[in-house]
Protein backbone atom coordinates (compact mmCIF):
# COMPACT_ATOMS: atom_id res chain seq x y z
CA UNK A 1 0.00 0.00 0.00
CA UNK A 2 3.05 2.49 0.98
CA UNK A 3 4.49 1.78 -2.49
CA UNK A 4 1.17 2.72 -4.50
CA UNK A 5 0.89 5.62 -2.58
CA UNK A 6 4.09 6.85 -2.95
CA UNK A 7 3.57 7.11 -6.49
CA UNK A 8 0.35 8.94 -6.41
CA UNK A 9 -2.22 5.77 -6.47
CA UNK A 10 -5.14 5.91 -3.72
CA UNK A 11 -5.21 2.93 -2.66
CA UNK A 12 -8.63 0.45 -1.36
CA UNK A 13 -7.40 -2.86 0.65
CA UNK A 14 -10.57 -4.90 -0.54
CA UNK A 15 -9.28 -7.49 1.76
CA UNK A 16 -11.09 -11.32 1.86
CA UNK A 17 -10.06 -14.49 3.37
CA UNK A 18 -11.14 -16.60 0.41
CA UNK A 19 -10.68 -15.73 -3.62
CA UNK A 20 -13.43 -13.73 -4.95
CA UNK A 21 -16.04 -16.03 -7.02
CA UNK A 22 -16.70 -14.17 -10.86
CA UNK A 23 -19.50 -12.65 -9.99
CA UNK A 24 -18.26 -10.57 -6.58
CA UNK A 25 -15.45 -9.46 -8.41
CA UNK A 26 -17.78 -8.16 -11.19
CA UNK A 27 -19.98 -6.36 -8.76
CA UNK A 28 -16.75 -4.44 -7.23
CA UNK A 29 -15.02 -3.59 -9.65
CA UNK A 30 -16.36 -0.38 -11.57
CA UNK A 31 -14.98 2.48 -10.49
CA UNK A 32 -11.19 1.17 -10.32
CA UNK A 33 -8.29 1.85 -12.79
CA UNK A 34 -6.05 -1.21 -11.42
CA UNK A 35 -6.75 -4.29 -8.95
CA UNK A 36 -4.15 -6.21 -7.41
CA UNK A 37 -5.46 -10.38 -7.40
CA UNK A 38 -4.94 -13.30 -5.75
CA UNK A 39 -6.24 -16.27 -6.98
CA UNK A 40 -9.74 -14.39 -7.26
CA UNK A 41 -11.52 -15.38 -10.52
CA UNK A 42 -11.48 -12.83 -13.40
CA UNK A 43 -13.24 -13.65 -16.66
CA UNK A 44 -15.40 -11.94 -19.73
CA UNK A 45 -17.89 -10.90 -17.19
CA UNK A 46 -15.52 -8.87 -15.22
CA UNK A 47 -14.14 -7.22 -17.75
CA UNK A 48 -17.56 -6.57 -18.99
CA UNK A 49 -18.87 -4.98 -16.15
CA UNK A 50 -15.46 -2.95 -15.40
CA UNK A 51 -15.54 1.00 -16.75
CA UNK A 52 -11.84 2.44 -16.13
CA UNK A 53 -10.05 -0.70 -15.64
CA UNK A 54 -6.71 -0.80 -17.27
CA UNK A 55 -4.72 -2.71 -14.94
CA UNK A 56 -4.96 -6.37 -13.68
CA UNK A 57 -1.22 -7.20 -11.62
CA UNK A 58 -1.27 -10.57 -10.71
CA UNK A 59 -0.27 -11.26 -7.14
CA UNK A 60 1.69 -14.70 -8.30
CA UNK A 61 2.85 -15.99 -11.15
CA UNK A 62 -0.16 -18.39 -12.52
CA UNK A 63 -2.66 -16.36 -15.02
CA UNK A 64 -5.08 -19.51 -15.30
CA UNK A 65 -8.09 -17.31 -13.10
CA UNK A 66 -8.13 -14.09 -15.69
CA UNK A 67 -8.94 -14.86 -19.60
CA UNK A 68 -6.35 -13.20 -20.81
CA UNK A 69 -8.36 -12.68 -24.62
CA UNK A 70 -11.19 -10.81 -22.40
CA UNK A 71 -8.78 -8.44 -21.39
CA UNK A 72 -6.78 -8.04 -24.07
CA UNK A 73 -10.08 -7.06 -25.75
CA UNK A 74 -10.83 -4.49 -23.46
CA UNK A 75 -7.97 -2.84 -23.22
CA UNK A 76 -6.88 -4.22 -20.24
CA UNK A 77 -3.21 -4.87 -19.39
CA UNK A 78 -2.18 -8.06 -17.32
CA UNK A 79 0.91 -8.31 -15.24
CA UNK A 80 2.41 -11.13 -13.20
CA UNK A 81 5.10 -11.49 -10.63
CA UNK A 82 7.67 -14.02 -11.77
CA UNK A 83 10.29 -15.36 -9.50
CA UNK A 84 8.71 -13.56 -6.46
CA UNK A 85 8.13 -16.76 -5.00
CA UNK A 86 10.07 -19.57 -6.65
CA UNK A 87 12.13 -19.94 -3.19
CA UNK A 88 9.55 -20.28 -0.83
CA UNK A 89 7.23 -22.70 -3.25
CA UNK A 90 10.96 -24.83 -3.98
CA UNK A 91 11.26 -25.31 -0.62
CA UNK A 92 8.28 -26.47 0.52
CA UNK A 93 8.11 -29.14 -2.42
CA UNK A 94 11.23 -30.36 -1.05
CA UNK A 95 9.92 -30.08 2.44
CA UNK A 96 6.93 -32.22 1.67
CA UNK A 97 9.25 -34.74 -0.32
CA UNK A 98 10.74 -34.98 3.29
CA UNK A 99 7.26 -35.21 4.95
CA UNK A 100 6.37 -38.41 2.83
CA UNK A 101 9.48 -40.10 2.47
CA UNK A 102 9.30 -40.43 6.76
CA UNK A 103 5.70 -40.13 7.28
CA UNK A 104 5.98 -36.82 9.36
CA UNK A 105 2.82 -35.83 9.91
CA UNK A 106 1.62 -39.07 11.61
CA UNK A 107 4.45 -39.38 13.43
CA UNK A 108 4.05 -36.00 15.01
CA UNK A 109 0.80 -36.74 15.80
CA UNK A 110 1.84 -40.18 17.07
CA UNK A 111 4.36 -38.65 19.57
CA UNK A 112 1.65 -36.08 20.77
CA UNK A 113 -0.85 -38.09 21.67
CA UNK A 114 1.98 -40.01 23.62
CA UNK A 115 2.43 -42.84 21.49
CA UNK A 116 5.62 -42.61 19.89
CA UNK A 117 4.76 -44.88 17.36
CA UNK A 118 7.66 -45.06 14.41
CA UNK A 119 7.67 -46.39 11.26
CA UNK A 120 10.47 -46.94 9.41
CA UNK A 121 10.44 -44.25 6.04
CA UNK A 122 13.19 -43.85 2.84
CA UNK A 123 15.64 -41.57 2.26
CA UNK A 124 15.53 -38.74 -0.76
CA UNK A 125 19.42 -39.58 -1.48
CA UNK A 126 19.60 -42.21 -4.20
CA UNK A 127 16.49 -41.13 -5.61
CA UNK A 128 15.41 -40.11 -8.81
CA UNK A 129 12.62 -36.72 -8.28
CA UNK A 130 10.68 -36.05 -11.95
CA UNK A 131 10.04 -32.75 -12.64
CA UNK A 132 7.19 -31.85 -14.75
CA UNK A 133 7.49 -28.40 -15.47
CA UNK A 134 10.94 -26.63 -15.65
CA UNK A 135 10.30 -22.95 -15.26
CA UNK A 136 11.92 -21.07 -12.55
CA UNK A 137 10.88 -22.92 -9.29
CA UNK A 138 11.23 -26.41 -11.09
CA UNK A 139 15.12 -25.30 -11.68
CA UNK A 140 14.83 -24.13 -8.13
CA UNK A 141 13.47 -27.46 -6.86
CA UNK A 142 16.02 -29.31 -9.01
CA UNK A 143 18.98 -27.77 -7.61
CA UNK A 144 18.02 -28.60 -3.92
CA UNK A 145 17.24 -32.31 -5.13
CA UNK A 146 20.64 -32.20 -6.95
CA UNK A 147 22.31 -31.27 -3.71
CA UNK A 148 20.57 -33.92 -1.72
CA UNK A 149 21.89 -36.45 -3.59
CA UNK A 150 18.95 -37.14 -6.09
CA UNK A 151 19.06 -37.98 -9.80
CA UNK A 152 16.37 -35.27 -11.63
CA UNK A 153 14.78 -35.38 -14.41
CA UNK A 154 12.54 -33.21 -15.68
CA UNK A 155 10.18 -32.89 -18.51
CA UNK A 156 9.43 -29.61 -20.25
CA UNK A 157 8.42 -29.44 -23.74
CA UNK A 158 8.73 -25.32 -23.74
CA UNK A 159 12.51 -25.34 -22.60
CA UNK A 160 15.24 -25.25 -25.20
CA UNK A 161 17.63 -24.14 -22.64
CA UNK A 162 19.91 -26.24 -20.75
CA UNK A 163 18.32 -28.41 -18.06
CA UNK A 164 21.08 -28.77 -15.95
CA UNK A 165 21.25 -29.74 -13.26
CA UNK A 166 18.46 -32.05 -14.18
CA UNK A 167 18.56 -34.39 -17.47
CA UNK A 168 15.70 -33.53 -19.87
CA UNK A 169 12.92 -36.49 -21.09
CA UNK A 170 9.76 -37.21 -22.48
CA UNK A 171 6.67 -37.48 -19.70
CA UNK A 172 6.31 -41.14 -20.20
CA UNK A 173 9.76 -42.09 -19.28
CA UNK A 174 9.74 -39.79 -16.55
CA UNK A 175 6.58 -41.08 -14.88
CA UNK A 176 7.92 -44.64 -15.36
CA UNK A 177 11.23 -43.67 -13.88
CA UNK A 178 10.61 -41.85 -10.89
CA UNK A 179 10.19 -42.58 -7.33
CA UNK A 180 8.95 -38.95 -6.64
CA UNK A 181 7.30 -36.77 -9.41
CA UNK A 182 6.53 -32.80 -8.14
CA UNK A 183 4.78 -30.26 -10.67
CA UNK A 184 5.78 -27.37 -11.23
CA UNK A 185 3.86 -26.61 -14.71
CA UNK A 186 1.48 -23.80 -15.62
CA UNK A 187 -1.85 -24.93 -15.99
CA UNK A 188 -2.85 -24.23 -19.82
CA UNK A 189 -5.97 -25.85 -22.05
CA UNK A 190 -3.03 -28.72 -23.03
CA UNK A 191 -1.99 -29.38 -19.09
CA UNK A 192 -5.53 -29.44 -17.62
CA UNK A 193 -5.40 -32.73 -16.08
CA UNK A 194 -2.20 -33.44 -16.95
CA UNK A 195 -1.55 -36.79 -14.66
CA UNK A 196 -4.81 -38.41 -15.36
CA UNK A 197 -5.59 -42.31 -15.06
CA UNK A 198 -2.95 -43.69 -17.72
CA UNK A 199 -0.35 -40.93 -17.11
CA UNK A 200 -0.53 -42.07 -13.00
CA UNK A 201 -0.76 -45.65 -14.24
CA UNK A 202 2.61 -45.18 -15.45
CA UNK A 203 4.38 -44.69 -11.72
CA UNK A 204 5.21 -47.34 -9.96
CA UNK A 205 3.47 -48.62 -6.83
CA UNK A 206 6.23 -47.08 -4.42
CA UNK A 207 6.41 -43.67 -6.17
CA UNK A 208 4.80 -40.48 -4.59
CA UNK A 209 3.51 -37.42 -5.96
CA UNK A 210 3.71 -34.15 -5.44
CA UNK A 211 2.00 -30.89 -6.63
CA UNK A 212 2.49 -27.46 -5.35
CA UNK A 213 1.44 -25.76 -8.40
CA UNK A 214 -2.48 -26.09 -9.82
CA UNK A 215 -4.43 -28.39 -8.37
CA UNK A 216 -6.55 -28.96 -12.25
CA UNK A 217 -2.80 -30.50 -13.04
CA UNK A 218 -4.22 -33.65 -11.64
CA UNK A 219 -7.18 -35.52 -12.31
CA UNK A 220 -8.25 -36.29 -8.74
CA UNK A 221 -10.56 -38.84 -8.93
CA UNK A 222 -7.99 -40.75 -10.62
CA UNK A 223 -5.65 -40.38 -8.07
CA UNK A 224 -7.97 -40.82 -5.03
CA UNK A 225 -8.48 -44.49 -7.07
CA UNK A 226 -5.12 -45.33 -7.20
CA UNK A 227 -4.28 -44.02 -3.68
CA UNK A 228 -6.55 -45.78 -2.38
CA UNK A 229 -5.98 -48.92 -4.57
CA UNK A 230 -2.47 -48.36 -3.32
CA UNK A 231 -1.44 -48.08 -6.90
CA UNK A 232 0.46 -45.09 -5.67
CA UNK A 233 2.33 -45.10 -2.44
CA UNK A 234 1.27 -41.35 -1.19
CA UNK A 235 0.66 -37.40 -2.22
CA UNK A 236 1.22 -34.04 -1.25
CA UNK A 237 -0.99 -31.20 -1.98
CA UNK A 238 -0.38 -28.23 -1.86
CA UNK A 239 -3.25 -27.11 -4.57
CA UNK A 240 -6.68 -28.39 -5.23
CA UNK A 241 -9.08 -28.30 -8.08
CA UNK A 242 -11.69 -26.29 -5.93
CA UNK A 243 -10.29 -24.59 -2.69
CA UNK A 244 -10.94 -24.93 0.06
CA UNK A 245 -10.99 -28.26 -0.66
CA UNK A 246 -13.73 -29.28 2.16
CA UNK A 247 -15.54 -32.23 -0.04
CA UNK A 248 -12.51 -33.94 -1.49
CA UNK A 249 -12.31 -37.42 -0.42
CA UNK A 250 -8.42 -37.37 -0.63
CA UNK A 251 -8.27 -35.21 2.56
CA UNK A 252 -9.52 -39.05 4.04
CA UNK A 253 -6.74 -40.80 2.70
CA UNK A 254 -3.72 -41.43 5.16
CA UNK A 255 -1.33 -41.49 2.49
CA UNK A 256 -2.41 -38.15 1.53
CA UNK A 257 -0.32 -35.01 3.20
CA UNK A 258 -2.39 -31.38 2.67
CA UNK A 259 -1.47 -28.09 2.85
CA UNK A 260 -3.71 -25.11 2.65
CA UNK A 261 -2.21 -23.56 -0.74
CA UNK A 262 0.63 -22.24 1.48
CA UNK A 263 3.82 -22.07 -1.32
CA UNK A 264 4.27 -18.90 -1.61
CA UNK A 265 3.77 -18.00 2.17
CA UNK A 266 6.94 -16.53 3.66
CA UNK A 267 7.98 -13.51 5.02
CA UNK A 268 9.96 -12.99 2.47
CA UNK A 269 7.76 -14.37 -0.60
CA UNK A 270 5.11 -12.36 0.78
CA UNK A 271 7.44 -9.20 0.92
CA UNK A 272 8.88 -9.60 -2.33
CA UNK A 273 5.72 -10.56 -4.49
CA UNK A 274 3.65 -7.65 -3.27
CA UNK A 275 6.15 -5.14 -4.03
CA UNK A 276 6.34 -6.31 -7.38
CA UNK A 277 2.92 -6.61 -8.31
CA UNK A 278 2.64 -2.79 -7.03
CA UNK A 279 5.31 -2.00 -9.25
CA UNK A 280 3.78 -3.69 -11.81
CA UNK A 281 0.56 -2.00 -11.28
CA UNK A 282 2.20 1.85 -10.92
CA UNK A 283 4.00 1.01 -13.89
CA UNK A 284 1.21 0.13 -16.02
CA UNK A 285 -1.32 2.81 -14.36
CA UNK A 286 1.45 5.95 -15.00
CA UNK A 287 2.78 4.33 -18.57
CA UNK A 288 5.77 3.60 -17.65
CA UNK A 289 7.42 0.09 -19.44
CA UNK A 290 6.86 -2.85 -17.49
CA UNK A 291 8.96 -6.27 -18.01
CA UNK A 292 6.14 -7.92 -16.66
CA UNK A 293 3.33 -8.06 -18.88
CA UNK A 294 1.68 -11.12 -19.92
CA UNK A 295 -0.75 -10.45 -22.68
CA UNK A 296 1.34 -8.07 -25.06
CA UNK A 297 -0.76 -8.03 -27.71
CA UNK A 298 -2.57 -5.61 -25.95
CA UNK A 299 0.25 -2.92 -25.96
CA UNK A 300 -0.21 -2.06 -29.22
CA UNK A 301 -3.98 -1.03 -28.46
CA UNK A 302 -3.48 1.31 -25.84
CA UNK A 303 -3.06 5.06 -25.76
CA UNK A 304 -1.14 7.27 -23.83
CA UNK A 305 -2.40 7.94 -19.95
CA UNK A 306 -4.02 11.08 -18.97
CA UNK A 307 -2.01 13.22 -16.56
Amino acid sequence: MARLRDDGCDVDLGAQDQPLSAAELAARIPGYDGVILGLDACDASVFAAADRLRAVSRYGVGVDAVDLDAATAHGVTVTNTPGSNATAVAELAIGLMFALARDLPRAAASAKARRFERSTGWELSGRTLGLVGYGTIGREVARRADALGMHVLAHDPFRSESFAPAEATDLASLLRASDVVSLHAALTPDTRRLLDAPNLSLMPPHAVLVNTARGDLVDEAALYDALRERRLAGAALDAFAHEPPHESPLLDLDTVIATPHLGAATRESVERTALLAAGNLADVLHGRFCPHVVNRDVLATLEPPTP
